[in-house]
């Protein structure tokens, strides 16, 4: 039996090298694909290039969904004029209204002669000479439901139609537009996060630092006045003073209300990262809000629930894990809102575990109140180390 040769101990470093460097590559490549689809408009701008490329046709488009009964045309590619660009398409009329009235693939071999559509837009497809055409829907998973969220066009000019092959391949450009749209939607929900979340420390900031010293102001003035009683100028001057700071007062409290509005749904993700914020502020351990997807509105009460066992998880991450990261993640799951905090903290004996069996009295209390609302707590230890604390509180009907 002979033995395999040995490489080298420089060939053995170079080898490792480029697979790391390989690794980076394709880290900075999904990096860069993610960057791309974090905005609605990129992810859809060009779709109507790829449709266009995938089905063989002379022109795509891209249709976004303007409420629930009705698409408008955005984006274009291989248009001769502008008449497509920005028209309106309610829900069953032409190829993309049927689209939306049946959630399934349409397509004609003629659009201006068919007789399986409306002709409300024979006008503005002439102008583009369009003959065959094929429209798709960009299917999204909501609230538990499929539901076309933007419809996919391909289109020809001169003799053809389109075959099954042309289908599945406008699909395949849907699904992954509606992949690049799921991403910018949760995108977007993390900016509306962070610009409220910065909304609501700027309205501490004003009333900790304008809103004392108004208040300071307001109070020197008072007590002036009442030390000059014979100075009748004086005391007008002080007077007037005295109604420029309460006007002042209440243009700042005015100001700190609107700073404060906030929609139902975007209260809980707000308080969230707040307190992931003020974690990363006290312990200086990364900790980062994880929004997946959108939450729907919850009362008070489950609110202030699950903000409490995202801050029990938080402070039992700061007193036992030595976490060096912590995610806090919120999205809804089998019907309801569900918290997790996960730290990388140290190893534990793994396995999941009874949160409510020798657990510390803030866990056991978030299972007893949970349990009150027909919800549930978990608290997983990693067998690698790492604690996950969740809870999942159905949302009333």
């Amino acid at each position: 039996m002979c033995d395999r040769p040995r490489m080298p101990s420089s060939d053995r470093a170079a080898e490792r090298a480029r697979e790391q460097e390989h690794a980076l590559n394709a880290l900075l490549a999904e990096r860069d694909g993610l960057l791309s689809v974090l905005d609605r408009v990129l992810a859809l701008r060009g779709t109507a290039s790829l449709i266009r490329d995938a089905a063989g046709a002379d022109a795509g488009f891209v249709a976004d969904l303007d409420g629930p009964a009705q698409a408008v045309i955005r984006w274009i590619a291989g248009n001769r004029t502008d008449s497509l660009q920005d028209l309106a398409v309610p829900v069953g009329q032409g190829v993309g209204g049927r689209v939306l009235a049946v959630g399934q693939p349409v397509r004609v071999s003629d659009y201006v002669t068919s007789s399986s559509i409306t002709h409300h837009f024979d006008g503005m497809v002439r102008r583009e000479a369009m003959s065959a055409m094929l429209a798709v829907p960009v299917l999204a998973e909501r609230d538990g439901r499929v539901e076309t969220v933007a419809v996919a066009y391909a289109a020809l000019r001169g003799p053809g139609e389109f075959g099954d092959d042309a289908v599945g391949a406008v699909q395949a450009v849907a699904r992954e537009a509606a992949r690049a749209l799921r991403l910018a939607d949760r995108a977007e929900a993390g900016r509306s996060t962070a610009v409220a979340a910065e909304r609501q420390r700027m309205q501490a900031s004003l009333h900790d630092s304008v809103g004392a010293m108004l208040f300071s102001i307001g109070a020197q003035v008072r007590d002036l006045r009442t030390t000059v009683p014979d100075n009748p100028v004086l005391s007008t001057r002080l007077g007037r003073l005295e109604s420029d700071v309460s006007a002042a007062s209440l243009a700042l409290r005015e100001s700190l209300l609107a700073l404060a509005e906030s929609s139902p749904e975007r209260a809980l993700p707000v308080e969230l990262a707040e307190h992931c914020r003020s974690f990363e502020a006290r312990t200086g351990v990364p900790a980062r809000l994880v929004q997946l997807g959108e939450v729907e509105p919850l009362d008070a009460e489950r609110t202030a629930l699950l903000i409490g066992a995202v801050r029990e998880g938080l402070l039992n991450a700061e007193k036992h894990a030595g976490a060096a990261t912590v995610v806090v993640s919120l999205g809804m799951v089998d019907g309801g809102v569900q918290v997790a905090v996960a730290d990388d903290g140290s190893p534990a004996d793994g396995g999941a575990a009874d949160p409510a069996d020798g657990s510390g009295l803030g866990i056991r209390m978030l299972v007893e109140r949970a349990a009150r609302l027909d919800g549930r707590v978990s608290l997983v230890h990693d067998e690698d180390g790492g604690t996950t604390l969740r809870m999942l509180l159905p949302v009333p009907r």
